[in-house]
């Protein structure tokens, strides 16, 4: 059998090692069963790409950050709640 070493962020260890513990095994485990899966798909078990984020949200974001217009286009709470029912 052979043995698999990675040097990882300490933080990232700990937060994989809860994960997979709340779900009932370990992290060999899991990387057991990601290689598994991949094996068995030919390629990694999810999706590899860029992550797009709309141009409106991303406009939020930067007017967030900006603070700018951060009370949005309404006048009321009513036309905000009104606004939203319609999309």
């Amino acid at each position: 059998m052979a043995n698999l070493q990675i040097r990882i962020n300490d933080d990232l260890k700990t937060q994989a090692d809860n994960l997979f513990a709340s779900l009932g095994f370990d992290t060999s485990t899991a990387v057991r069963i990601f290689l598994t899966v991949a094996v068995e798909n030919n390629g990694l078990p999810f999706d590899v790409r860029h992550k797009t984020v709309p141009e409106n949200i991303r406009q939020a974001v930067n007017e967030s950050r900006n603070r700018v217009n951060l009370n949005g286009p309404y006048n009321t709470a009513e036309e905000a709640v009104a606004a939203m029912m319609e999309e």
